[in-house]
């Protein structure tokens, strides 16, 4: 449960000049909570090459040390818990205990990260093959050198460090841009890190404020490689950008994530994991429970037990409070229009409905058997919602789920099929008998296909995102008579190439 909001203040409580600083407001009670100077391009090259000078010192740091550097952040992070918790409580409007977890989790990853770096980055010796036994191999990894990355506001500290975490423990300096509904906490992380590491030149991890031309000029500097969580529109808008340089991206964009329940699933804990993640943070979450498909069998006892559930939980700011308000003003008018398109398209609101919706706080709404082709099953809805639909088979659960543009994650309820039928699933990441179970092990990378991303963050895969690979072979010593890159080779030599060739690959083996 939230626990009550506290008075929130600030140096600046008046709201700020739209064209050079943004208003940071609570959510809940649109009181203006802090204003910040919004980055214009000179601003945003500044802070590049800020970035790019401290990119020497930090990139000729050994795994070791950089390990110590990013361990010490995580430990002021940890020191600050309470102070960062009310603000993410206040900027974000989560309960203070949902931003707790998303902290630990967010704390759990840069020590992963940290320790990690060395095993998947570090030097590594590989065989030289047969035809270059004179060689020695090596595969070692080097930093891209500056990471820019642009943050989401739902969940602003988790999320982007997936991100800034992996890149500096990788060798990267960043310049992060959190997004405008917040930019304190994002510039409570880097001032974390300055704190934990006054030691450090300026510039290892920056932060750039401003709304979307602010994330454009970032786009558009000179940076190795961009990383981007946000709507799939504004990632297809960065990757085109980005192209004009051949600027890499590593994008995380949207989501319709499923979950499938078949017959032999434990009915009262899908239908308790579905209604939480489906509401939880208002339901703005990419990985957030959105549809659910059920073998028929079970679902007239797991709607009713998500009605049960969902009955009883609703929005605030107070202390009883489930989930907090909407964080992006515009994001209620798109569930409204999601709703009322799932009951014209002959969809049956079994818990709300259009009168779930009361700005800033919208009520869980459940809604079974919507036509497929309606926005709340096809878009992201971003909202309190869910849609439930009965299949007379997990053959027919698992076409709906894959039925769809998006490709981010999902579940999967069985006791005795979880682990075959997640095999089946066209996601990036998929947990069994729990919900979203991947976002906490951070050895796993996460990330999606078709319209919800491109690259991966967490684990070894998302430490090798923020690296180049450097292949290096080493001659050892010269074969007499076998100078085959060179215009010296002798016809005796190919004579005998031309004998081994079938002796050495024409054997099966």
């Amino acid at each position: 449960m939230a626990k009550r909001r506290s008075t929130v203040t600030s140096n600046d409580t008046k709201p700020a000049d739209h064209d050079t600083a943004l208003t940071s407001v609570d959510p809940a009670t649109g009181e203006v909570i802090g204003t910040h100077v919004i980055a214009d391009d000179a601003a945003v090259a500044a802070a590049v090459a800020q970035a790019r000078a401290a990119a020497a010192t930090w990139g000729a740091l050994c795994f070791d040390e950089r390990r110590t550097h990013l361990l010490r952040w995580a430990s002021k992070l940890a020191q600050k818990s309470d102070e960062v918790c009310e603000l993410i409580h206040t900027e974000n409007g989560k309960p203070l205990d949902d931003a707790l977890l998303e902290l630990m989790l967010s704390l759990e990853h840069i020590s992963w990260a940290a320790k990690h770096a060395k095993k998947a980055l570090g030097p590594k010796r590989i065989s030289p093959g047969s035809l270059s036994s004179n060689y020695s191999a090596r595969l070692e990894h080097r930093p891209l050198g500056i990471v820019g990355v642009i943050g989401p506001w739902n969940y602003p500290v988790y999320t982007p460090n997936g991100s800034i975490a992996y890149a500096l423990a990788a060798g990267n300096t960043v310049v992060f841009k959190p997004s405008e509904y917040a930019t304190g906490v994002g510039n409570f992380l880097a001032d974390a890190f300055a704190e934990a590491n006054p030691e450090l030149p300026e510039g290892v991890f920056v932060t750039i404020n401003g709304y979307g031309a602010t994330g454009a000029a970032l786009v558009r500097a000179d940076i190795d490689k961009i990383a981007f969580t946000g709507s799939t529109a504004t990632g297809k808008r960065i990757m085109a950008a980005a192209g004009e340089k051949l600027t890499p991206v590593l994008l995380e964009c949207g989501g319709k994530d499923a979950v499938i329940v078949a017959a032999d699933a434990d009915i009262k804990a899908a239908a308790d994991a579905v209604a939480w993640a489906a509401t939880v943070n208002s339901g703005q979450a990419c990985t957030g429970v959105e549809r659910v498909y059920v073998e028929r069998s079970v679902s007239d006892a797991f709607i009713s037990e998500i009605k049960r559930i969902l009955t009883d939980v609703r929005p605030g700011s107070d202390n009883k409070a489930s989930y907090g308000p909407m964080t992006m003003p515009s994001q209620i008018d798109i569930v409204r229009r999601h709703i009322e398109d799932a009951l014209k398209n002959g969809g049956t609101a079994v818990l709300g409905g259009p009168e779930s919706i009361k700005a800033p706080f919208i009520e869980p709404v459940v809604l079974v058997d919507v036509d497929e082709d309606s926005e709340a099953v096809a878009e992201e809805t971003f909202g309190p919602t869910v849609t439930i639909r009965t299949v007379d088979s997990v053959d027919e659960a698992v076409e709906l789920a894959n039925k769809s543009k998006y490709g981010l994650s999902s579940a999967v309820y069985s006791k005795k099929n979880g682990l075959n039928i997640a095999r089946r699933l066209r996601v990036g990441a998929t947990s069994v008998n729990s919900v979203l179970g991947f976002a906490a092990i951070p050895g796993l990378p996460f990330g999606g296909v078709g319209d919800s991303g491109i690259g991966r963050i967490h684990g070894e895969p998302g430490l090798r995102e923020f690296a180049r690979p450097h292949s290096i072979a080493v001659q050892r010593f010269t074969v007499p008579g076998m100078a085959l890159a060179s215009y010296t080779r002798t016809d005796s030599t190919m004579k005998l190439l031309r004998k081994l060739v079938p002796f050495v690959y024409g054997r099966r083996k």
